[in-house]
Protein backbone atom coordinates (compact mmCIF):
# COMPACT_ATOMS: atom_id res chain seq x y z
CA UNK A 1 0.00 0.00 0.00
CA UNK A 2 1.38 3.24 -1.14
CA UNK A 3 1.63 6.43 0.97
CA UNK A 4 -1.06 8.26 -0.52
CA UNK A 5 -3.07 5.75 -0.04
CA UNK A 6 -2.39 5.34 3.84
CA UNK A 7 -2.76 8.85 4.32
CA UNK A 8 -6.42 9.03 2.38
CA UNK A 9 -6.63 6.24 4.82
CA UNK A 10 -5.45 7.68 8.41
CA UNK A 11 -7.21 11.36 7.92
CA UNK A 12 -10.53 8.95 6.49
CA UNK A 13 -10.31 7.38 10.02
CA UNK A 14 -10.03 10.27 11.98
CA UNK A 15 -13.03 11.76 10.08
CA UNK A 16 -14.90 8.90 11.37
CA UNK A 17 -13.86 8.82 15.02
CA UNK A 18 -14.52 12.98 15.18
CA UNK A 19 -17.79 12.80 13.45
CA UNK A 20 -18.93 9.47 15.02
CA UNK A 21 -20.11 11.36 18.51
CA UNK A 22 -16.95 10.52 20.49
CA UNK A 23 -15.91 13.99 19.84
CA UNK A 24 -18.32 16.91 17.93
CA UNK A 25 -17.27 17.68 14.88
CA UNK A 26 -16.89 21.62 13.61
CA UNK A 27 -18.95 23.20 11.20
CA UNK A 28 -17.72 24.75 8.23
CA UNK A 29 -20.35 26.48 6.99
CA UNK A 30 -22.57 29.17 9.96
CA UNK A 31 -26.13 29.97 9.93
CA UNK A 32 -27.14 33.08 7.47
CA UNK A 33 -27.94 35.89 9.86
CA UNK A 34 -31.17 36.44 7.95
CA UNK A 35 -32.10 32.63 8.00
CA UNK A 36 -32.03 33.12 11.91
CA UNK A 37 -33.34 36.27 12.28
CA UNK A 38 -36.30 34.82 9.99
CA UNK A 39 -36.54 32.22 12.44
CA UNK A 40 -37.09 34.33 15.39
CA UNK A 41 -40.08 36.79 13.78
CA UNK A 42 -41.36 33.27 12.38
CA UNK A 43 -41.44 31.76 15.85
CA UNK A 44 -42.30 34.91 17.83
CA UNK A 45 -44.92 36.38 15.61
CA UNK A 46 -46.44 32.49 15.93
CA UNK A 47 -46.72 32.58 19.36
CA UNK A 48 -48.13 36.22 19.77
CA UNK A 49 -50.25 35.88 17.08
CA UNK A 50 -52.03 32.56 18.63
CA UNK A 51 -52.09 33.87 22.04
CA UNK A 52 -53.47 37.57 21.53
CA UNK A 53 -54.95 37.56 25.20
CA UNK A 54 -52.48 38.33 27.92
CA UNK A 55 -51.86 36.28 31.58
CA UNK A 56 -51.09 36.63 35.10
CA UNK A 57 -47.18 37.51 35.59
CA UNK A 58 -46.69 34.14 37.14
CA UNK A 59 -43.41 32.38 36.16
CA UNK A 60 -43.79 30.87 33.00
CA UNK A 61 -45.53 33.50 30.68
CA UNK A 62 -42.86 35.85 32.38
CA UNK A 63 -40.18 33.68 31.23
CA UNK A 64 -41.50 33.68 27.72
CA UNK A 65 -41.13 37.92 28.08
CA UNK A 66 -37.80 37.39 28.56
CA UNK A 67 -36.81 36.38 25.64
CA UNK A 68 -39.95 38.26 23.51
CA UNK A 69 -37.73 41.45 24.91
CA UNK A 70 -34.35 39.74 23.66
CA UNK A 71 -35.92 40.02 20.57
CA UNK A 72 -36.82 42.99 20.29
CA UNK A 73 -33.77 44.30 21.73
CA UNK A 74 -31.99 42.29 18.30
CA UNK A 75 -34.22 43.18 16.06
CA UNK A 76 -36.17 46.41 16.97
CA UNK A 77 -39.50 45.37 16.26
CA UNK A 78 -41.47 47.66 18.29
CA UNK A 79 -44.32 45.07 18.16
CA UNK A 80 -42.91 42.75 20.40
CA UNK A 81 -41.95 45.65 22.80
CA UNK A 82 -45.65 46.45 23.07
CA UNK A 83 -46.98 42.90 23.87
CA UNK A 84 -44.91 42.96 26.75
CA UNK A 85 -45.59 46.67 27.77
CA UNK A 86 -49.73 45.37 27.04
CA UNK A 87 -48.31 42.43 29.33
CA UNK A 88 -46.98 44.57 32.17
CA UNK A 89 -50.02 46.89 31.88
CA UNK A 90 -52.35 43.99 32.45
CA UNK A 91 -50.46 42.97 35.63
CA UNK A 92 -50.26 46.16 37.07
CA UNK A 93 -46.65 45.74 36.82
CA UNK A 94 -46.46 43.55 40.05
CA UNK A 95 -45.80 39.86 40.41
CA UNK A 96 -48.08 38.74 42.99
CA UNK A 97 -50.66 41.84 44.28
CA UNK A 98 -51.41 41.56 47.90
CA UNK A 99 -50.42 44.66 49.43
CA UNK A 100 -50.11 43.63 53.10
CA UNK A 101 -46.76 42.84 53.61
CA UNK A 102 -47.43 41.36 57.41
CA UNK A 103 -49.77 39.00 54.62
CA UNK A 104 -46.49 38.32 52.30
CA UNK A 105 -45.49 34.53 52.08
CA UNK A 106 -42.17 32.89 50.33
CA UNK A 107 -42.41 29.60 49.77
CA UNK A 108 -44.34 27.48 46.84
CA UNK A 109 -47.40 29.57 46.55
CA UNK A 110 -49.77 30.89 43.48
CA UNK A 111 -51.97 33.11 45.62
CA UNK A 112 -51.17 37.04 45.46
CA UNK A 113 -49.65 36.37 49.13
CA UNK A 114 -46.75 34.51 47.41
CA UNK A 115 -45.03 38.16 46.88
CA UNK A 116 -41.96 36.78 48.30
CA UNK A 117 -41.92 33.39 45.94
CA UNK A 118 -39.44 33.73 43.12
CA UNK A 119 -41.63 32.46 40.54
CA UNK A 120 -43.99 35.91 40.87
CA UNK A 121 -40.71 37.41 40.45
CA UNK A 122 -39.43 37.07 37.73
CA UNK A 123 -41.76 39.06 35.87
CA UNK A 124 -39.60 42.11 37.29
CA UNK A 125 -37.01 41.57 34.24
CA UNK A 126 -39.34 42.43 32.03
CA UNK A 127 -40.54 45.59 33.52
CA UNK A 128 -36.91 46.78 34.37
CA UNK A 129 -36.38 45.96 30.45
CA UNK A 130 -39.72 48.18 29.19
CA UNK A 131 -37.83 50.64 31.97
CA UNK A 132 -34.93 51.01 30.36
CA UNK A 133 -35.97 52.12 26.96
CA UNK A 134 -39.33 53.93 28.28
CA UNK A 135 -38.27 55.30 32.13
CA UNK A 136 -41.17 55.51 34.34
CA UNK A 137 -40.88 55.17 37.39
CA UNK A 138 -43.96 52.95 37.76
CA UNK A 139 -42.90 50.71 35.98
CA UNK A 140 -40.11 49.72 38.89
CA UNK A 141 -41.84 50.32 41.74
CA UNK A 142 -43.45 47.16 42.81
CA UNK A 143 -39.95 45.59 41.70
CA UNK A 144 -38.22 47.60 43.73
CA UNK A 145 -41.08 47.44 47.26
CA UNK A 146 -40.72 44.03 46.79
CA UNK A 147 -36.89 43.66 46.92
CA UNK A 148 -35.86 45.85 49.09
CA UNK A 149 -38.33 44.58 51.65
CA UNK A 150 -36.84 41.34 50.96
CA UNK A 151 -33.61 42.88 51.62
CA UNK A 152 -34.25 43.83 54.62
CA UNK A 153 -34.83 40.44 56.37
CA UNK A 154 -32.42 38.71 57.77
CA UNK A 155 -33.02 35.70 55.78
CA UNK A 156 -31.11 34.27 52.90
CA UNK A 157 -33.14 31.05 51.90
CA UNK A 158 -35.38 32.28 49.26
CA UNK A 159 -33.81 30.78 46.15
CA UNK A 160 -34.21 26.99 47.41
CA UNK A 161 -34.87 25.46 43.43
CA UNK A 162 -32.95 25.70 40.37
CA UNK A 163 -35.64 27.47 38.89
CA UNK A 164 -35.36 30.40 41.40
CA UNK A 165 -31.79 31.26 40.37
CA UNK A 166 -33.26 32.69 36.80
CA UNK A 167 -35.84 33.67 37.52
CA UNK A 168 -34.70 36.46 40.44
CA UNK A 169 -31.11 36.01 39.88
CA UNK A 170 -31.38 38.90 36.98
CA UNK A 171 -33.39 40.90 38.84
CA UNK A 172 -31.19 41.91 41.61
CA UNK A 173 -28.54 43.07 38.89
CA UNK A 174 -30.92 44.62 36.32
CA UNK A 175 -32.17 46.87 39.70
CA UNK A 176 -28.37 47.38 40.40
CA UNK A 177 -28.05 48.90 37.22
CA UNK A 178 -31.08 50.69 37.75
CA UNK A 179 -30.82 52.27 41.21
CA UNK A 180 -27.21 51.94 41.99
CA UNK A 181 -27.57 50.58 45.30
CA UNK A 182 -25.23 47.82 46.37
CA UNK A 183 -27.17 45.93 48.45
CA UNK A 184 -28.66 44.21 45.52
CA UNK A 185 -25.45 42.32 44.66
CA UNK A 186 -24.34 41.80 48.54
CA UNK A 187 -28.16 40.15 49.15
CA UNK A 188 -27.15 38.74 45.24
CA UNK A 189 -24.58 36.99 46.22
CA UNK A 190 -25.84 35.88 49.81
CA UNK A 191 -28.94 34.48 48.38
CA UNK A 192 -26.41 32.35 46.03
CA UNK A 193 -24.20 30.73 48.10
CA UNK A 194 -27.26 29.69 50.06
CA UNK A 195 -28.38 27.72 46.71
CA UNK A 196 -24.73 26.74 46.51
CA UNK A 197 -25.30 25.01 50.06
CA UNK A 198 -28.40 23.45 48.77
CA UNK A 199 -28.04 22.91 45.42
CA UNK A 200 -24.71 22.39 43.71
CA UNK A 201 -22.86 19.15 43.46
CA UNK A 202 -19.56 20.00 42.78
CA UNK A 203 -18.49 16.68 42.04
CA UNK A 204 -20.61 16.44 38.79
CA UNK A 205 -20.57 20.94 38.24
CA UNK A 206 -24.24 20.38 37.85
CA UNK A 207 -27.10 21.68 40.24
CA UNK A 208 -29.84 19.55 41.71
CA UNK A 209 -33.57 20.92 40.98
CA UNK A 210 -33.73 21.22 44.80
CA UNK A 211 -32.76 19.57 47.88
CA UNK A 212 -35.13 16.78 47.52
CA UNK A 213 -33.31 15.38 44.50
CA UNK A 214 -30.08 15.33 46.09
CA UNK A 215 -28.30 11.72 45.34
CA UNK A 216 -28.07 9.23 47.13
CA UNK A 217 -31.13 10.21 48.17
CA UNK A 218 -32.61 10.38 44.93
CA UNK A 219 -31.38 8.54 41.65
CA UNK A 220 -32.44 8.31 38.65
CA UNK A 221 -33.86 4.98 37.30
CA UNK A 222 -30.11 3.16 36.64
CA UNK A 223 -28.96 4.40 40.04
CA UNK A 224 -27.11 7.54 38.70
CA UNK A 225 -27.57 11.26 39.83
CA UNK A 226 -30.73 12.97 38.73
CA UNK A 227 -29.77 16.35 37.10
CA UNK A 228 -32.69 17.77 35.25
CA UNK A 229 -31.79 19.42 31.85
CA UNK A 230 -34.46 22.49 32.49
CA UNK A 231 -33.73 23.31 36.02
CA UNK A 232 -29.45 23.23 35.09
CA UNK A 233 -30.69 25.17 31.94
CA UNK A 234 -32.07 27.74 33.99
CA UNK A 235 -29.18 28.57 36.40
CA UNK A 236 -26.28 28.30 33.61
CA UNK A 237 -28.85 30.82 31.43
CA UNK A 238 -29.43 32.70 35.02
CA UNK A 239 -25.23 33.05 35.56
CA UNK A 240 -25.17 34.47 31.81
CA UNK A 241 -27.65 37.15 32.29
CA UNK A 242 -25.71 37.95 35.77
CA UNK A 243 -22.59 38.27 34.27
CA UNK A 244 -23.98 40.80 31.27
CA UNK A 245 -25.05 43.28 33.67
CA UNK A 246 -22.62 42.45 36.94
CA UNK A 247 -19.85 45.08 37.21
CA UNK A 248 -16.62 44.06 36.07
CA UNK A 249 -14.85 45.04 39.15
CA UNK A 250 -17.98 43.38 41.41
CA UNK A 251 -15.75 41.62 44.44
CA UNK A 252 -17.54 38.47 43.54
CA UNK A 253 -17.45 38.38 39.86
CA UNK A 254 -14.70 35.62 39.74
CA UNK A 255 -16.57 33.26 41.08
CA UNK A 256 -19.66 33.36 38.87
CA UNK A 257 -17.03 33.19 36.44
CA UNK A 258 -15.83 30.06 37.51
CA UNK A 259 -18.99 28.61 38.36
CA UNK A 260 -20.06 29.16 34.74
CA UNK A 261 -16.69 27.49 32.99
CA UNK A 262 -17.57 25.11 35.57
CA UNK A 263 -21.33 24.14 34.57
CA UNK A 264 -20.67 24.66 30.73
CA UNK A 265 -18.05 21.87 30.96
CA UNK A 266 -20.42 19.73 32.49
CA UNK A 267 -23.29 20.58 30.18
CA UNK A 268 -21.26 19.92 27.18
CA UNK A 269 -20.30 16.13 28.38
CA UNK A 270 -23.75 15.73 28.57
CA UNK A 271 -24.97 16.41 25.06
CA UNK A 272 -26.18 13.80 22.88
CA UNK A 273 -24.93 13.47 19.56
CA UNK A 274 -28.18 14.71 17.87
CA UNK A 275 -27.39 17.95 19.67
CA UNK A 276 -30.32 18.04 21.91
CA UNK A 277 -30.00 16.82 25.79
CA UNK A 278 -31.86 14.51 27.39
CA UNK A 279 -34.29 15.47 30.35
CA UNK A 280 -32.07 13.77 32.89
CA UNK A 281 -28.74 14.83 32.08
CA UNK A 282 -26.25 11.78 33.43
CA UNK A 283 -28.87 9.32 32.60
CA UNK A 284 -30.16 9.39 29.30
CA UNK A 285 -32.63 6.21 29.54
CA UNK A 286 -34.52 7.49 32.70
CA UNK A 287 -36.47 9.88 29.67
CA UNK A 288 -34.81 9.45 26.49
CA UNK A 289 -35.61 11.62 23.51
CA UNK A 290 -35.23 15.40 23.00
CA UNK A 291 -36.32 18.05 24.69
CA UNK A 292 -36.01 21.95 24.03
CA UNK A 293 -36.43 23.99 26.97
CA UNK A 294 -33.35 22.79 28.77
CA UNK A 295 -31.39 22.52 25.34
CA UNK A 296 -32.58 25.81 24.23
CA UNK A 297 -31.29 27.24 27.58
CA UNK A 298 -27.99 25.86 27.57
CA UNK A 299 -27.43 26.91 24.08
CA UNK A 300 -28.06 30.20 24.99
CA UNK A 301 -25.84 30.18 28.01
CA UNK A 302 -23.28 28.35 26.23
CA UNK A 303 -23.70 31.21 23.11
CA UNK A 304 -23.53 34.30 25.60
CA UNK A 305 -20.30 32.91 26.97
CA UNK A 306 -18.65 32.52 23.88
CA UNK A 307 -19.95 36.03 22.55
CA UNK A 308 -18.73 37.45 25.71
CA UNK A 309 -15.05 35.73 25.75
CA UNK A 310 -15.78 33.47 28.51
CA UNK A 311 -15.99 30.63 26.80
CA UNK A 312 -13.48 29.32 23.85
CA UNK A 313 -14.79 30.04 20.18
CA UNK A 314 -12.96 26.72 18.93
CA UNK A 315 -14.22 24.30 21.70
CA UNK A 316 -17.24 25.22 21.80
CA UNK A 317 -18.64 26.03 18.39
CA UNK A 318 -19.11 22.59 17.78
CA UNK A 319 -21.37 22.17 20.35
CA UNK A 320 -23.71 25.28 19.88
CA UNK A 321 -23.77 24.16 15.87
CA UNK A 322 -25.48 20.94 16.78
CA UNK A 323 -27.60 22.63 19.41
CA UNK A 324 -29.14 25.07 17.34
CA UNK A 325 -29.32 22.54 14.23
CA UNK A 326 -31.72 20.37 16.66
CA UNK A 327 -33.40 23.62 17.56
CA UNK A 328 -33.54 24.73 13.93
CA UNK A 329 -34.90 21.55 12.57
CA UNK A 330 -36.52 19.38 14.68
CA UNK A 331 -37.87 21.63 17.49
CA UNK A 332 -38.85 24.03 15.63
CA UNK A 333 -42.25 23.25 13.36
CA UNK A 334 -42.65 24.76 9.87
CA UNK A 335 -45.37 27.03 11.13
CA UNK A 336 -43.74 28.55 13.79
CA UNK A 337 -44.48 26.38 16.32
CA UNK A 338 -42.06 25.36 19.43
CA UNK A 339 -42.03 21.33 20.31
CA UNK A 340 -40.77 18.90 21.95
CA UNK A 341 -40.91 20.96 25.29
CA UNK A 342 -41.29 19.48 28.46
CA UNK A 343 -44.35 20.46 30.15
CA UNK A 344 -44.64 21.94 33.49
CA UNK A 345 -42.53 20.17 36.03
CA UNK A 346 -40.22 19.79 38.38
CA UNK A 347 -38.01 16.45 37.25
CA UNK A 348 -37.38 14.24 34.37
CA UNK A 349 -40.42 11.37 34.17
CA UNK A 350 -39.71 7.89 32.58
CA UNK A 351 -42.55 7.33 29.80
CA UNK A 352 -43.89 11.09 30.01
CA UNK A 353 -44.95 12.34 26.26
CA UNK A 354 -42.81 14.79 24.53
CA UNK A 355 -43.14 15.46 21.08
CA UNK A 356 -43.45 17.87 17.92
CA UNK A 357 -46.99 19.07 19.61
CA UNK A 358 -45.49 19.59 23.13
CA UNK A 359 -44.66 23.16 23.46
CA UNK A 360 -44.97 26.16 26.09
CA UNK A 361 -44.65 29.80 26.78
CA UNK A 362 -41.39 29.21 28.47
CA UNK A 363 -40.16 27.22 26.11
CA UNK A 364 -40.52 30.02 23.10
CA UNK A 365 -38.80 32.07 25.38
CA UNK A 366 -36.00 29.88 25.72
CA UNK A 367 -35.66 29.09 22.28
CA UNK A 368 -35.65 33.16 21.02
CA UNK A 369 -32.99 33.32 23.79
CA UNK A 370 -31.01 31.17 22.00
CA UNK A 371 -31.62 31.96 18.71
CA UNK A 372 -30.58 36.10 19.65
CA UNK A 373 -27.46 34.86 20.65
CA UNK A 374 -27.01 32.36 18.10
CA UNK A 375 -27.55 35.61 15.24
CA UNK A 376 -24.47 37.28 17.28
CA UNK A 377 -22.56 34.70 17.10
CA UNK A 378 -22.70 34.22 13.40
CA UNK A 379 -21.84 38.08 13.69
CA UNK A 380 -18.65 37.27 15.44
CA UNK A 381 -17.26 34.53 13.13
CA UNK A 382 -14.03 35.00 11.97
CA UNK A 383 -13.80 35.80 8.50
CA UNK A 384 -15.04 33.94 5.61
CA UNK A 385 -11.03 32.77 4.68
CA UNK A 386 -10.80 31.00 7.89
CA UNK A 387 -13.01 29.02 6.80
CA UNK A 388 -16.65 29.98 7.47
CA UNK A 389 -19.27 31.54 5.01
CA UNK A 390 -21.66 33.99 6.94
CA UNK A 391 -23.90 36.45 4.75
CA UNK A 392 -26.48 38.98 5.75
Amino acid sequence: MNRITMKGLFFAFLTLIFCSGYFPCAATELPKVSDVSGIIHKVNRYWQTTHPKHSWSFWDHAAYHTGNMEAYFLTGDTAYYNYSEAWAGHNQWMGARNKDKSKWKSGYGESNEYVLFGDYQVCFQTYIDLYTVEPDERKIARAREVMEYEMSTDRSDYWWWADGLYMVMPVMTKLYKVTGNPLYLEKLHEYWEYANSIMYDAEAGLYYRDAKYVYPKHKSVNGKKDFWARGDGWVLAALAKVLKDLPQNDKYRSEYVDRFRTMAKAVVACQQPEGYWTRSMLDPQHAPGPETSGTAFFTYGLLWGVNNDLLDRETYEPVVLKAWEYLATVALQPNGHVGYVQPIGEKAIPGQVVDANSTANFGVGAFLLAACEMVRFIEDAPIVNEGYQVTG
